[in-house]
């Protein structure tokens, strides 16, 4: 008997639902952020990658099932990416919460009860933008949640985003589910498109905007959406070389590799830039898209990364906080490479215990589910209700501080116990280090100085709105901090001040200026400083005042900066005067920014809780060297009188001198009115 066999027939290999080699991408990725943070200080193209990977995984689940007319499957779609996000997410922050009050000092509470309430209401990217705070430059300061801003920008897309779907499919009820699918993936394309618009033009003139913004992110995850829809259809249908496949793949895991280590943070986010790696992202998901693996995409299969990648949403949540909590542990701004390679496997440790027994179980066992769900609504009611708390308690204590402005100059002197010498009773320091950050000038109460993503000038008056005389207060905080003073001079000596401000700007010629401290662009202050000072010189006053100098942060002394002298060459060239006050030191030690109130706070005295006079402060003026070149100059100094010959202490006379970490209280001010009334009526002779 002779047996036929038939030639064999060949079935298309199943796809998996989850691939192997994008979650080792996302291992790959986690690793750049994670290393990117804990030694370069900045933020790679790792996160702009597991943005694209969490938009083609929600998206693909959602094309799935969009094809279902049933609000519940969506509805589970949904509840499903909530027990992904939550559960963890509520876990870190409690453990961040026990360990603020174990080691952090009263004074970070505050900051630390806003952003716990701002990560679990899922807006924190807009809470860390109106408070300008820039978090990629790790430091003992920063507050521990900080990195969650981009879990929130993930949260606020996928809640977008099923929404959309389910607006979808009720205007398509009685149409086919290709119908769907084909208005879902096309309004994805277009806000992709028009979300991509809006980074880059918002990213040349407004970068922090463009950072934290959901409008400028929300393309790199659409993007991911949308390749999940190139995959499900014609690039999944599409039979492409092997070698095309192979070299899709290897050029794009190379380019994400390479362009996290050669893009600075402020051309990438999430500019044009920011294209690469998701480009290159993109390119690695369509490579093994007809189920078929280029080597490349079988290494990113290797056990390690796959491990890795699998806890990569859990090692995101951990490793910010580590690092905050050990920096402030060790009272220093960087890790070294074992102390960090310590905190890094402590992270993954967490992150893989974290996954195993946080994350898994919430999605397969329907009675842990239930039982889970309870403790983390007890758990979040909890935290909003302990940091509802600390704010009703802060608010009272500043509450209780309102007389700030009337202390007695006999029991808190400040200034005038260096000035004059005088002796200083024994009482506790005003304002406290509660009462501390809500000590400032009445410009910033007012809403009189344009915002770190503003380049409109504002204008106010202070001082005798009726007076004859103008002095124009222009510049950034450091000039600002001194209108507590210059508004009671005027009122005494009959003179407007008006105010011509914006945060962390002076006026300056720069082309591209920085934000102080950080490696962040700040083109607006550029845009401010040409529209501020084009309106002081039409507006024509009898003086400017403004600082002259700045620290010289890598290394001891002030200096001007030649950015100053343009703006003191069109102001001589328009015949206005100039008063340049010498700014007063930053606290700054070994290049880095450290807060007196925190020091205090943590038990710190006077003289430990300062900064050597020499490090912060040249032994002579710098602006003196430049009065000949610009006779219509008048210098002011106020140095002796808020350091002592050998040391700038962080209380004087009972009062605190720094409200930050360089910010002059108000309450230190109003003890220098007298000093600067006195070296003023040297300067112009009014009185």
């Amino acid at each position: 008997m002779q047996v036929i066999v038939d030639d064999p027939v060949r079935v298309p290999a199943l796809r998996r639902r989850v691939r192997d080699d994008l979650i080792g991408l996302c291992g790959v990725a986690i690793v750049l952020v994670v290393v990117c943070h804990f030694w370069f200080g900045r933020a790679c193209g790792g996160l702009d990658v597991l943005l694209v990977l969490s938009g083609f995984f929600v998206g693909g689940r959602v094309l799935r099932h969009i094809g279902s007319a049933r609000p519940m499957t969506l509805a589970a779609e949904a509840g499903r990416a909530a027990r992904w996000l939550v559960p963890p997410l509520v876990l870190v922050v409690v453990v961040s919460a026990v360990l603020t009050v174990l080691v952090q000092p009263q004074t970070r509470w505050e900051a630390f009860a806003d952003q716990t309430l701002a990560s679990l209401g899922f807006y924190q990217n807009w809470q860390l933008l109106q408070s300008a705070d820039d978090y990629v430059q790790a430091g003992e300061a920063v507050t521990p949640l900080h990195h969650l801003w981009a879990i929130s920008a993930l949260g606020q897309f996928v809640l977008a985003f099923f929404v959309l779907a389910g607006t979808v499919i009720a205007v398509t009820v009685r149409r086919g589910r290709g119908a769907r699918r084909t208005i879902l993936v096309a309004t994805s394309g277009v806000a992709a498109a028009a979300s991509l618009y809006y980074a880059v033009t918002t990213q040349s003139d407004n970068p922090m905007l463009a950072y934290y913004s959901t409008a400028a992110r929300a393309w790199e995850v659409l993007v991911g959406v949308l390749a999940a829809a190139l995959v499900a259809g014609p690039v999944g249908r599409l039979r492409w070389p092997g070698w095309l496949r192979a070299g899709a793949a290897a050029a794009g895991l190379a380019a994400i590799l390479v362009c996290g280590a050669l893009t600075e943070r402020t051309m990438q986010s999430p500019g044009i830039w920011t294209l690469i790696p998701v480009a290159a992202t993109v390119l690695v998901i369509v490579s093994a898209a007809q189920g078929t693996s280029p080597r490349t995409n079988e290494f990113l299969r290797s056990t390690p990364l796959v491990t890795i990648g699998a806890a990569a949403y859990p090692l995101y949540l951990w490793h910010w906080p580590l690092l905050i909590f050990w920096l402030a542990t060790i009272n220093d701004d960087a890790v070294g490479l074992v102390d960090g390679g310590v905190v890094l496997l402590v992270a993954v440790l967490l992150a893989l215990l974290t996954a195993r027994w946080v994350q898994l179980p919430w999605r397969r066992e329907t009675d842990v589910r239930l039982v889970s769900s309870a403790v983390v609504v007890l758990v979040v009611m909890v935290l909003v209700a302990t940091s509802l708390m600390w704010q009703g308690q802060v608010v009272l204590a500043r509450a209780s501080g309102a007389e700030l402005g009337m202390l007695s100059i006999r029991d808190y002197p400040g200034a005038q116990a260096l000035i004059e010498n005088r002796r200083v009773a024994k009482l506790p320091m005003r304002p406290t280090v509660l009462e501390a950050d809500d000590d400032i000038p009445p410009s910033s109460i007012d809403h009189c100085v344009t915002g770190f993503t503003g380049a409109e000038v504002i204008t106010c008056v202070y001082g005798d709105p009726k007076g004859t005389r103008t002095i124009a207060l222009a510049g950034g905080s450091h000039s600002e901090h001194w209108l507590t003073a210059l508004h009671q001079i005027g009122r005494q000596h009959g003179f407007k001040v008006t105010t011509y401000m914006k945060f962390g700007c002076p006026l300056t010629t720069k082309r591209v200026p920085i934000i102080a401290g950080s490696f962040e662009a700040y083109p607006s202050c550029r845009t401010w400083s040409d529209n501020a000072l084009a309106q002081i010189i039409a507006d024509r006053p009898d003086y400017v005042f403004f600082t002259s100098t700045r620290p010289i942060l890598n290394r001891p002394g002030d200096y001007v900066p030649d950015y100053y002298l343009g703006i003191w060459d069109e102001l001589s060239a328009n015949r206005i005067p100039m008063l340049g006050m010498r700014d007063t030191p930053w606290m700054i030690r070994d290049g880095w920014f450290f807060s007196p109130v925190d020091c205090l706070a943590k038990g710190g005295d006077a003289d430990s809780c300062g900064l050597p006079r020499e490090d912060a402060l040249a032994q002579r003026n710098p602006t003196l060297d430049y009065l000949a070149d610009y006779p219509l100059m008048k210098v002011l100094d106020l140095s002796d009188a808020v350091c002592r010959p050998t040391i700038c202490r962080a209380v004087e006379g009972n009062v605190l001198v720094y409200h930050d970490a360089h910010h002059l209280s108000a309450a230190y001010v109003r003890t220098l009115t007298t000093e600067l009334a006195r070296q003023m009526s040297d300067a112009l002779g009014w009185w």
